[in-house]
């Protein structure tokens, strides 16, 4: 189909310019302030509204396969269409792990059935698959993770050999899952003999703590540049852990990178009184000072990328107590609207929203044709309108789990429209599922 987008402005690359968009087929084939005339089959008139990049997620768990009772590519995919996310990554602790070559395509043959995102999916790290990780095809996989503390999924690498392996042979980009194990156990130990099993929720930074989150990323920092290795830190969750990063040269040639996720933005210690296990994750949450820390960071570029680490858990599982009670929960489908908040706050510009949830995300990972508005680019595209609201319930969520932690949260903003590789997937409320999202490839 051949579709105009006419009136829109555009938020590109650090300009925000009234003009107008042609789509054919999966591309952007035209971006001009003068009238398209070319035949259309549908036309747009996007008068007062924002036309943005799509948002690409560098970090998602989709709980399939076998954890489908919380989510499924599926589900999930579609919660992020109409969030405004047009491609993922997501992550490789499923049951199984993605160990091996074959289990990582397994992956990207159901994506390629069921998600109407762009999608890729990371190869997972344990302490004695080396040889597969090796395998991995850097021009088809966004990349290798590494869960340097536990989570969900028992993924620990936690041998210091098995690492120095990693870095030093692995020749694509390394995200990595930063707790130090050993510091968590002692913290977890302390507070089990303090209150037993009812370990109040308001306790969860402390155990996952500063100290903890810092020796963990220090030591991926060490061996990176021991080795040179292309490293990428996940959720950064503390304002001591922003010393190990460099601001001093562009995104494209750094080769140590950080991402800070919408919870670590918007959430404080001071929420966990409310919202409980509903704000529990890893790292966790942590005090006020380091969250305002965080997002002085993403706009001083200390901090490179905006994601969500979406990690849904069921109603059930997080009304436990605190050792019973998974971390992790669904963002997807407000994180751009959450940072549209931000914008309408004041605190962040439309521009810098479009750079660390797109442009940025692209160059991070070299992703090939999208994360920008350009003649010959893939057409991702979120069409937002600043004017209207929207309060979050139990009955405009999408998630498979049913919840959202931003329940009860009014949004002043709205994701209108959705394209992905120039498919119209999610229009006003409706959506189009006749066309599947892409997998993403990478100019590496």
């Amino acid at each position: 189909m051949n579709i105009l987008i006419k009136n829109a402005s555009i938020v590109n690359e650090g300009k925000i310019i009234k003009t107008n968009l042609l789509i054919s087929g999966n591309m952007i084939a035209e971006i001009s302030e003068q009238e398209i005339t070319t035949p259309v089959d549908k036309t747009i008139d996007a008068a007062g509204k924002y036309l943005l990049p799509g948002c690409i997620d560098d970090q998602v768990h989709f709980r399939e396969p076998g954890l489908t009772h919380k989510g499924e590519i599926y589900t999930e995919a579609k919660a992020a269409v109409a969030g405004g996310i047009t491609s993922y990554m997501e992550m490789p602790n499923t049951v199984p792990n993605v160990f091996t070559q074959d289990l990582l395509e397994d992956k990207y043959k159901r994506a390629s059935e069921v998600s109407l995102a762009n999608y890729s999916f990371f190869m997972g790290a344990s302490n004695d698959n080396l040889e597969e990780v090796l395998k991995t095809d850097p021009k088809t996989v966004c990349g290798i993770k590494v869960f340097m503390g536990s989570s969900t999924g028992n993924m620990l690498v936690d041998k210091r050999e098995t690492l120095e392996g990693l870095f030093s042979k692995c020749n694509m980009l390394i995200a990595t899952h930063c707790e130090d194990e050993h510091t968590i156990k002692h913290n977890m130990q302390v507070y089990k003999d303090k209150y037993g099993e009812d370990v109040p929720m308001v306790c969860h930074p402390d155990i996952r703590s500063e100290e903890a989150c810092y020796k963990s990323s220090s030591l991926a920092v060490e061996l990176a540049k021991k080795y040179n290795t292309r490293l990428h830190i996940l959720h950064i969750s503390t304002a001591k852990e922003l010393a190990l990063f460099d601001n001093s040269k562009p995104l494209k040639e750094k080769r140590i990178t950080a991402e800070a996720c919408i919870h670590h933005l918007w959430f404080s210690d001071e929420d966990y009184k409310t919202k409980g296990a509903f704000i529990k994750w890893n790292p966790a949450v942590k005090k006020a000072s380091d969250r305002d820390a965080i997002f002085q960071a993403v706009l001083d570029n200390k901090i490179d990328v905006i994601a969500t680490d979406h990690a849904p858990h069921t109603i059930e599982e997080k009304n436990q107590s605190y050792f019973k009670a998974p971390s992790g929960g669904p963002l997807v489908q407000h994180s751009l609207n959450a940072m549209l908040e931000f914008h309408k706050q004041g605190k962040i510009s439309l521009e810098r929203i479009a750079e660390k949830m797109a442009h940025a995300v692209a160059d991070c990972f070299q992703i090939e044709k999208r994360g920008y508005i350009r003649k010959g680019y893939f057409a991702d595209l979120v069409l937002v309108d600043l004017n209207d609201s929207y309060t979050v319930d139990k009955s405009n969520v999408l998630y498979k789990c049913g919840w959202s932690p931003f329940e009860g949260t009014t949004f002043h903003s709205k994701i209108t429209h959705t394209f992905v590789s120039g498919h119209l997937v999610f229009e006003n409320g409706k959506f189009d599922e006749s066309v599947k999202g892409k997998r993403m490839t990478f100019e590496r």
